[in-house]
């Protein structure tokens, strides 16, 4: 990337990555990855420490974001389709449009109580190496213990990473993936999303219930937007078709129902901002 768009806030910096199509490169400018090492992350959390850290770590979580609800700083407005999470109670895929570093929160906030319905009490998130590696203090915590899923360079780290979704969803949690792969702030448009979230899907014959989070000002005119969490129809794999096409299919539906919600509810056509030549 050149020097010259690093230093750009982030409205144009987002504005010059959508003209060139790079919609899975980070805004912020991240430093470099530190690896995860074979055996490193306890994915299932099957050690002691690693119980009793995710506990720990869960809790303050808690308490951090439902202060920020209390204080608006952290606003759901509503929430829609709810109903088609509490239709799933296997083991599925959760996708989300990613714009903010809280919107993890504000999904597991909104199904919380049908997790505990369902015997469950734990969002699953796979999260980037890079945070897995790099943070410290409160947000170091919690991405390294609030039941988070790095992925990896290493090949091996990778395959521990699969054997774990896979038992996951096989046992009915709920991971959250995000397909557009990087964080866009506050950007309102569904990206083209990648295909790793529907490969995880059909490994495990597992659907995918899409999330699409719309943004409006709140009422509360303190610069944080109100957010409503549209809870789409779940998509569940065509085992009829070959696994790499059923893996698009899954993708294709996706991206469709993101496209829908947000047409539906900004009132105005789908449409990038990408130069034919970047």
């Amino acid at each position: 990337m050149e020097e010259s768009l690093k230093m750009l806030p982030e409205s144009k910096k987002i504005e010059a990555f959508e003209e060139r199509g790079w919609f899975d490169i980070d805004i912020a400018n991240d430093p470099e990855t530190i690896p995860i090492k074979p055996g490193e992350v306890d994915y299932l959390r099957k050690k002691f420490s690693s119980k009793v850290k995710t506990r720990f770590a869960n809790f303050i979580a808690f308490n951090y974001f439902e202060k920020l609800i209390r204080k608006h700083k952290l606003i759901i407005k509503d929430v829609i389709g709810l109903e088609h999470f509490d239709s799933l109670k296997e083991g599925c895929v959760i996708t989300c449009n990613h714009f903010n570093p809280f919107d993890n929160y504000a999904i597991y906030h909104v199904i919380y109580k049908s997790l505990r319905k369902q015997g469950k009490k734990d969002l699953w998130k796979v999260i980037r190496e890079g945070n897995y590696k790099q943070w410290s203090g409160l947000y170091g915590l919690f991405f390294k213990n609030c039941n988070t899923l790095p992925l990896a360079k290493d090949h091996t780290v990778m395959k521990e990473f699969l054997e774990a979704t896979d038992t996951l969803l096989k046992r009915g949690e709920k991971i959250l993936i995000y397909p557009e792969q990087a964080l866009w702030p506050n950007y309102r448009k569904p990206r083209p999303l990648k295909p790793g979230a529907y490969s995880i899907a059909v490994r495990s014959n597992a659907p995918v219930l899409p999330i699409f989070i719309t943004m409006e000002e709140s009422e509360y005119n303190n610069g944080v937007e109100a957010w409503t969490i549209h809870i789409l129809d779940p998509i569940y794999p065509n085992n009829e078709l070959p696994p790499k096409e059923r893996k698009q299919d899954m993708l294709d539906k996706n991206y469709e129902a993101f496209k829908k919600t947000y047409e539906d509810v900004y009132k105005t056509e789908l449409v990038y901002n990408t130069k034919a030549e970047a």
